[in-house]
């Protein structure tokens, strides 16, 4: 069994507990999924650990992929951006004003309104 496998392994494991466990609903939006759509339900990890899975489910919470993928994109910008962070741009800052002089351009003479 590959890492792979034990990875998908894993991840079913804690899907069928959590399904047992809470209401076929998403956490965010409040969407009912039942049957077919069932597979559109997604195990969401809290602190965003997949190696923590308490029995007691309190990492965990049911999302819709939709949701799901908001609250990881939502995370990583917060990581991106993130004071200290080493992925937080670093270097200069703009500091150039991008429609200084358009009024003059525009033959309007006084740029300060």
């Amino acid at each position: 069994m590959g890492n792979n496998d034990n990875r998908q392994a894993r991840e079913q494991g804690y899907r069928e507990k959590a399904l047992k466990m809470y209401p076929w609903i998403c956490g965010r939006c409040a969407r009912e999924f039942s049957g077919k759509r069932l597979s559109e339900l997604t195990v969401h990890h809290r602190d965003h650990n997949h190696d923590n899975n308490p029995e007691n489910g309190s990492n965990w919470e049911l999302l819709c992929l939709y949701c799901h993928d908001n609250e990881h994109a939502r995370y990583t910008d917060q990581q991106y951006f993130a004071e200290g962070s080493t992925a937080t741009p670093k270097g200069k800052k703009a500091t150039h004003k991008a429609l200084e002089g358009l009024a003059a351009l525009l033959g309007r003479g006084d740029d300060s309104r």
